[in-house]
């Protein structure tokens, strides 16, 4: 019986096992709880994925909106997020630790400057290097989570953006609007260019009233240079003569035909060979980049024709020195002649800028040696005593002006731009004296200045004539401006490209009366006993009276010298003739 039974159910099992009748049903329950699981946590992290590419996109779109309001970053970083949906936005502080929590969107705003694409990719992004142009936003929060928060764990979005917009301005200094003297402008021209520079006052004036497109002339000079195909910074890190130069401005489109006839005489009759880095008169910032023909959006950068003709002379005569004969031209002065020497502007800065808030432009440093013969009218001044001849050996200095651009803002769109340049005159020093000439074209080192033969006098005491007394004497004065004047230029300045000055000291007052009235004369008496308390008491004021009725030419003729190099006499001329806010792009 017992094994009977054992045997019964040995079958029952074999009957059982062999019976696949519901095992669906059975394996379904037995992997329905894991097989939920999985899909709880597949359905989660899909959420969280998508969160993750939504929440990336605000800090997208948060990072631009906040380069765009660089001066109130986090305001625009909040409510940009908050305006898409995002909930609880707070910004975590600098030295600040605010860990995400449900409900709850804690971002950094980081202001700094993003670099040039020459810059390592990682060390483009500044932080907090001024001036700013950049942002770097980042987000952390924690996603929704659905059915699977008891299986994993807490998970944080983490993300960052930071975007950049760069402002540009296209500004020059010295390039002044002014009526000129064609005699003292074809002189020296001619001394600069080597050449024999004849042009009517009406050409200097069709030049100075023209403006040309930079990049239109930077497309003309490419050829000359023998660059096609590249970009315009391929053609200014290459070399060109003046007479390149004109031949290329002239061919601008646009261009007055007065202006362009103009430059084809001064590109014919330039003999000069020397060739000038075309970086040092034009800096396109990254509007270089651009391919021959290509314009930037936005941006106009036009110059002076005349103000680039005479930086470009500049350049190429170097530290050498010009000297101009201009006989008796001016008025009161017997004989006038000039020596000039030009040297390089302070770290090789061009004269026109296309650039960043930073960005400097300068003039270069410059010395006038004027010697002139003055007519001294009635000869005889009482008491024996003749004017014979009266000198003015006049020295004048002046140092580079310097503009710098210190901010480009559109609080209101492009309609609202304003531009911010700081300028600096150059100061001037002026002596009435003997310069040393050896040291005079040398900028590296200052003048030394001796007393100077101011005047020849003749004496007759009785029966003695004594032919000839000479009369020294020297004087100084300086025109200084230790800070810079802000100078703004808003859309209609830009537009019209108005020319801006800051003086120091208006030149029409007369630089040479101060001189003059503060000269110290002194005699030498060769050991004749003569009383020269009462000489000089004569000479002096005679002296003084002929020196002062010849100060107005005397100026004018420095200004139109200096006028002709970019330059002035506590003056810096200031012109922006385009400028852009720029757009705010995502960069990293």
């Amino acid at each position: 019986m017992l094994l009977r039974g054992r045997k019964r159910i040995v079958r029952l099992a074999r009957l059982m096992l062999n019976d696949r009748k519901a095992n669906f049903a059975v394996m379904t329950a037995l992997s329905a709880p894991v097989a939920l699981a999985l899909a709880a946590v597949a359905i989660d992290e899909a959420s969280i994925y998508t969160e993750r590419r939504e929440a990336q996109a605000m800090v997208d779109l948060a990072a631009i909106t906040a380069a765009s309001n660089i001066t109130n970053i986090q305001a625009a970083v909040v409510t940009t997020l908050t305006d898409n949906g995002m909930p609880g936005v707070v910004v975590q502080g600098s030295g600040q630790t605010i860990p995400a929590a449900v409900g709850r969107t804690v971002v950094t705003v980081t202001p700094g400057r993003y670099a040039t694409s020459t810059v390592n990719v990682s060390q483009r992004f500044q932080a907090g290097v001024t001036p700013y142009n950049a942002v770097h936003v980042t987000l952390k929060k924690i996603p929704a989570r659905y059915f699977a928060s008891s299986l994993i764990p807490t998970p944080v979005i983490g993300t960052e953006a930071t975007a950049s917009m760069t402002p540009q301005a296209t500004f020059s200094v010295g390039s002044r609007l002014l009526s000129v003297n064609g005699g003292i402008l074809n002189a020296l021209l001619s001394g600069l260019l080597g050449g024999n520079i004849s042009l009517s006052v009406m050409d200097y004036n069709g030049l100075i009233s023209a403006d040309v497109s930079v990049l239109s002339f930077i497309d003309a000079l490419a050829t000359q240079v023998n660059v096609t195909g590249g970009t315009y910074s391929d053609v200014l890190a290459s070399k060109a003569t003046v007479g390149q130069i004109a031949t290329a401005m002239a061919n601008v489109p646009g261009l007055g035909n007065t202006a362009k006839v103009a430059l084809q005489t001064i590109a014919s009759k330039s003999t000069g060979t020397v060739k000038i880095p075309l970086s040092s008169l034009v800096d396109l910032g990254s509007v270089g980049s651009l391919g021959l023909g290509q314009r930037p959006a936005g941006l106009g950068v036009d110059a002076s024709a005349m103000g680039m003709l005479t930086a470009a002379a500049v350049l190429a005569n170097g530290t050498n020195q010009a000297q101009v004969d201009l006989g008796a031209t001016i008025p009161g002065l017997l004989s006038t002649k000039l020596t000039i020497a030009i040297g390089e502007p302070a770290q090789f800065s061009p004269w026109l800028s296309v650039g960043e808030i930073g960005t400097v432009v300068r003039t270069a440093q410059t010395r006038i040696k004027l010697v002139a013969s003055v007519g001294v009218g009635t000869p005889g001044l009482g008491g024996g005593i003749s004017l014979l001849a009266v000198n003015l050996p006049l020295n004048v200095e002046v140092a580079y002006a310097e503009a710098k651009l210190t901010d480009i803002t559109c609080p209101k769109g492009p309609s609202s731009i304003n531009v911010s340049i700081a300028a600096h005159p150059g100061i001037a020093s002026l002596h009435l004296a003997n310069s040393n000439s050896s040291g005079f074209g040398d900028f590296s080192q200052p003048q030394s200045f001796t007393d100077a033969e101011i005047a020849d006098v003749s004496l007759k005491l009785l029966l003695v004539n004594i032919p000839l007394i000479q009369v020294m004497g020297s004087a100084a004065t300086a025109i200084t401006n230790n800070n810079p004047t802000t100078l703004n230029f808003n859309a209609t300045d830009i537009a019209n490209k108005t020319v801006k000055t800051v003086s120091t000291r208006n030149i029409s007052q007369s630089l040479t009366t101060s001189l003059v009235n503060n000269l110290s004369l002194s005699v030498n008496a060769l050991g004749l006993g003569i009383d020269l308390t009462a000489l000089l008491g004569a000479v002096k004021p005679a002296v003084v009276a002929v020196l002062n009725g010849v100060t107005a030419p005397v100026d004018d003729l420095l200004y139109n010298v200096l006028s002709a190099l970019g330059v002035g006499v506590g003056q810096a001329d200031v012109r922006v003739t385009g400028a852009t806010c720029g757009r705010s792009v995502l960069v990293q």
